[in-house]
């Protein structure tokens, strides 16, 4: 949560699942899917999915060669959203996770002075100037995304990045779940910048991990799994957003807002101009996160 401080792959064959019960991916039967393999009629779980001319197909099948009788090297494995299949599919999450980890570290063995330099917030006097964004600090938008304000607040946004950041990554592929990650945390930002007092100081890495919320809601219901958990995971963390005096509502709802609207375009964007949907409604949303920043900006200079 944003912070206001002093304010192994399995059995190839599955065995008899529960009557009722989706079926468990054959590489993961742990993890319940409604997807199957259209070549080999297997079950696959999100990171086992290789985009193919129809459905998706599990690697093995892939390994072993596409539909149109090429060579296994000509059939690059992809993920739903196109990316491509990684040996680690949770790498950028683990960089993601030591960077924040790593920047805390710096914060405490520093302390207040480098928190205050890095921190969010519109215009305030600070150690005798007047600074903040609408001071072209710009940078405060990015580098607030990656400062925690206690123990507490980087275990909670930690955990909650390895729990939905990991399986989120596996499917849409390591440059997508990148561009997610930072287009929702600079979402969040703007819209904090927006509407927060201009001396309230705001950080942490919450408005990119509901930005993860929001796109892991849009993928579940694109494969049609049950919508209960997720849903009620973000009506869990939503009551802690508005329950909470020192929690800066604005970066979870900006970054939840921009997480569903490029999560949306990642895993619907028509396979023929794949690249140019996704990579433009993340660039659009961009747009509009300068578009903000200019306009409050001006409000405040």
């Amino acid at each position: 949560m944003d912070q206001l401080p002093g304010s192994p792959q399995g059995p190839r064959d599955q065995g008899p699942q529960d009557a009722g019960s989706p079926p468990g991916c054959y590489r993961h039967p742990d993890r319940e899917t409604g997807v199957r393999c259209t070549r080999c009629e297997r079950p696959i779980c999100p990171e086992c999915m290789v985009s193919a001319s129809v459905g998706f197909q599990c690697p093995d099948c892939v390994r072993g060669g596409s539909d149109a009788g090429h060579a296994p090297a000509a059939s690059r494995p992809r993920t739903l959203a196109g990316g491509t299949v990684a040996a680690d599919p949770r790498l950028v999450t683990k960089v993601l996770i030591g960077l924040n980890l790593a920047i805390y570290l710096i914060q405490i063995s520093v302390g207040d002075a480098f928190t205050n330099s890095y921190t969010l917030f519109g215009r305030a006097v600070l150690s005798g100037d007047v600074q903040g964004v609408a001071e072209g600090q710009w940078y405060r938008m990015l580098t607030s995304m990656f400062l925690h304000g206690s123990p507490t607040h980087i275990i909670f946004n930690m955990l909650s990045l390895w729990w939905v950041g990991g399986p989120l990554e596996a499917a849409l592929g390591r440059a997508r779940y990148i561009t997610l990650y930072f287009v929702s945390g600079l979402a969040g930002s703007a819209l904090t910048y927006l509407l927060a007092a201009p001396n309230q100081p705001s950080l942490g890495a919450s408005g990119a991990i509901f930005g993860l919320f929001g796109a892991t809601a849009v993928l579940m219901r694109r494969l049609n799994y049950d919508m209960r958990p997720v849903i009620a995971l973000l009506v869990i963390n939503l009551i802690f957003t508005f329950g909470w005096s020192n929690i800066a509502w604005q970066a979870h709802i900006g970054g939840l807002i921009g997480g569903v609207v490029v999560g949306y375009a990642m895993v619907h964007a028509p396979r023929e101009r794949r690249n140019l949907v996704q990579y433009g409604v993340a660039g659009l949303m961009l747009v509009a996160v300068v578009v903000t920043t200019l306009l409050r900006t001006a409000q405040l200079t």
